[in-house]
């Protein structure tokens, strides 16, 4: 024993010595992986500070992006003009100035897509011949009818409904059998503009209480003993049509 306590080695290769290196091996090896761990985080904090100085943070991007509507909306509504603009929101009688030939002749030539055309042909062989005011109300009735779910929701498929048969249409310009001509240049460039002033939202859409039919004095249909009329205006005579509610409705 005396002489183990000589030798060197015995210190060296005692258990007791083998478990203090196990130990610190392990403290060695916890270390490490700690370091490591602490290195990788701090490099992915430098990559997340390099990405946000490279890209533009998510609320600078909404702030510039409503900053760019705010400017595109003042563009607009300075180019729209002050007159206009009033009279978006101006209440508007039934005797307005926008349905006397002052206003309707100090408008720009009026022009646009189908839609547009539909309805200003509808007006020129349905009412040319009417005060500026019928040609509006007979507009409404139109219009009306796309904002109803019981006809087509598009202002050619409410002019069109029916077309195909003779007589059985809703417009009797579309289903008579005599080609549409436009002849009188004058009154096809006025049913033009009101067309063009309905389908912009400048009218108020006022005179006729909701109807979505009408006939001539000229007639009477038998229609016309169970609708509710709501005007008379130049020629024609307007209805609102007594739809019948069911109990599931």
């Amino acid at each position: 024993m005396a002489q183990n306590l000589l030798n060197p080695s015995f210190f060296v290769n005692s258990p007791l010595d083998v478990r203090s290196r196990l130990i610190f091996e392990q403290s060695t090896a916890t270390h490490n992986a700690a370091r490591s761990k602490l290195g990788m985080s701090r490099l992915f904090a430098i990559f997340l500070a390099l990405a946000s100085l490279a890209t533009p943070s998510l609320a600078e991007r909404s702030t510039e992006a409503a900053q760019q509507l705010l400017t595109q909306e003042k563009s607009i509504l300075a180019s729209a003009g002050e007159s206009h603009l009033a009279s978006l929101v101006t209440p508007v009688s039934r005797n307005s100035a926008i349905y006397n030939a002052s206003w309707l002749n100090a408008q720009d030539p009026a022009s646009g897509g189908a839609q547009w055309e539909c309805l200003a042909e509808a007006l020129y062989f349905e009412a040319r011949g009417e005060t500026i005011k019928g040609q509006f109300a007979v507009a409404e009735v139109i219009m009306n009818r796309v904002r109803s779910a019981r006809f087509p929701n598009s202002v050619c498929g409410v002019i069109n409904q029916g077309t195909g048969k003779k007589y059985q249409c809703q417009f009797t310009y579309t289903c008579d059998g005599i080609p549409e001509r436009i002849r009188e240049p004058r009154a096809w460039e006025r049913v033009g503009k009101v067309a063009r002033a309905i389908l912009d939202g400048r009218a108020p859409m006022n005179l006729t209480d909701g109807a979505t039919h009408y006939h001539t004095t000229a007639v009477r249909p038998r229609w016309s003993r169970t609708y509710t009329k709501t005007a008379s205006i130049g020629v024609h005579v307007f209805y609102r049509h007594t739809w019948r509610v069911s109990s599931n409705s």
